[in-house]
C-alpha cells in the first residue's frame, strides 16, 4: 500500500449521507476534539457503507474525485508534523 494515501472524511455538519469519490477511506466523525476512533470503512463491490460509530451513510460517486465529496467540504485534512 506504499504511495496510496487512504482519504480521511468527517461529518461535522451532521449530515445523514455523504457522497464520495474513494471506495476505501477513514470516518473521523467530527473535527477534532468531537471525533470517534478512526475507522478504515472499505464498501468492497457495494456503493454504500454505514459508519459503525457515527452512523453516517457513505456512498461512492463515480463522478468524484477520490477526496471530493457531496457535501463539499467532508475532507480531513491530517495536520501536518511539526
Amino acid at each position: 500500500m506504499a504511495g496510496h494515501v487512504v482519504p480521511h472524511f468527517h461529518n461535522s455538519a451532521g449530515v445523514a449521507k455523504i457522497a464520495i469519490g474513494a471506495k476505501e477511506f477513514m470516518c473521523v466523525g467530527a473535527l477534532p476534539p468531537y471525533d470517534h476512533p478512526h475507522v478504515f470503512l472499505d464498501m468492497g463491490s457495494d456503493s454504500e457503507i454505514i459508519c459503525p460509530y457515527c452512523s453516517t451513510l457513505y456512498t461512492f460517486d463515480s463522478h468524484l474525485h477520490g477526496t471530493e465529496s457531496n457535501p463539499p467540504g467532508a475532507l480531513f485534512e491530517i495536520p501536518a508534523a511539526a
